[in-house]
């Protein structure tokens, strides 16, 4: 029976108004910690840093566990976020999100992503039963991850685009048909998001909101139709795959945010906007030296080929 995920329940308030009297599992990371552990009451009785996005590292970390947590709180970005998921759906117990920026849509996904033989995949664990969004803490995140979510909503301008390109060259699997209302909707929230841009980049508070929205949105429509084909294509390829060049160093949005660009100019896109968009959220365009982007297109199709990965413009760049 195909399952529908819902999206957790938002409040919106300051990180020190948090009311809890359960006893806390923390996952968080250092520098995180550092920068608002001062803001948060909570009753912490035991902590989990993440580190690393492959199962065997956070079930190792389960193992460690002591019994007597009655609630986990994931305080951080994306990783944050998808081990306190994985622990939750292990241990069964009640997860609270609180992202310290906007960096990416795993707090709202009923998925983690892991690291495995080079590539990203995703596997299902569930969707938090709260997320807490206090903007005043987000706005005073580091520019470059502040609004880098941006990034996992402007995929859809090339996402989309390989799908319907699979499409016509009949390559979309069954269960992942084209469905024309969906990628009309998705292009709506991609220009929702392109006009927030400036307002997000700069830590605006009805920015940030706007952001937050259009990234509900993206994941609510894949939600509905059971895949990530509208927001999901080319750009993260080329990320999943650059890594391997680059190491597990620069954040999500400093792969995908180029991967956008490369691969809308070669979809015959015009990329003005989206360039304008990325660098108004302080998206690093110019982080990957050549010598990678171009081995990692050279390898590209293969690579593609090789993880199973969804038909796109990817698969077609030895004959371009």
């Amino acid at each position: 029976m195909k399952t529908i995920w819902n999206l957790p329940v938002v409040e919106m308030m300051p990180f020190s108004a948090i009311s809890e009297d359960r006893s806390v599992l923390l996952v968080s990371s250092a520098p995180v910690w550092k920068a608002v552990g001062a803001s948060l009451h909570l009753n912490i009785a035991a902590r989990l840093e993440a580190k690393q996005a492959n199962t065997a590292s956070w079930d190792a970390q389960l193992a460690s566990l002591q019994p007597g947590a009655e609630v986990i709180y994931a305080v951080g970005g994306g990783l944050v976020a998808d081990t306190a998921k994985y622990i939750s759906a292990k241990t069964g117990l009640p997860l609270v999100v609180l992202p310290t920026a906007l960096s990416v849509d795993a707090f709202l996904t009923a998925a983690s992503g892991i690291r495995r033989d080079g590539c990203v995949f995703y596997i299902e664990t569930r969707v938090p039963d709260r997320l807490v969004l206090d903007f005043e803490t987000i706005s005073r995140a580091p520019s470059g991850i502040r609004a880098a979510g941006i990034t996992d909503v402007m995929s859809i301008a090339t996402g989309s685009w390989d799908w319907r390109f699979a499409h016509e060259q009949g390559k979309n699997p069954e269960g992942m048909e084209f469905i024309p209302w969906v990628y009309s909707n998705a292009l709506s929230i991609l220009d929702g998001v392109l006009d927030c841009a400036g307002a997000a980049g700069r830590g605006d508070a009805q920015g940030l909101k706007t952001l937050f929205d259009c990234l509900a949105m993206e994941v609510q429509l894949c939600n509905q139709v059971g895949h990530a084909r509208p927001e999901e294509g080319s750009e993260h390829y080329f990320a999943y795959a650059v890594e391997n060049l680059t190491g597990h160093g620069l954040p999500h949005g400093d792969l995908v945010g180029p991967g956008i660009l490369l691969m809308a100019r070669l979809q015959g896109q015009d990329t003005e906007r989206y360039e304008a968009a990325l660098k108004s959220c302080h998206i690093p365009l110019d982080g990957i030296s050549s010598e990678i982007i171009n081995a990692t297109l050279n390898d590209l199709p293969a690579y593609c080929r090789k993880h199973g990965l969804a038909f796109g413009l990817a698969h077609t760049l030895e004959e371009r």
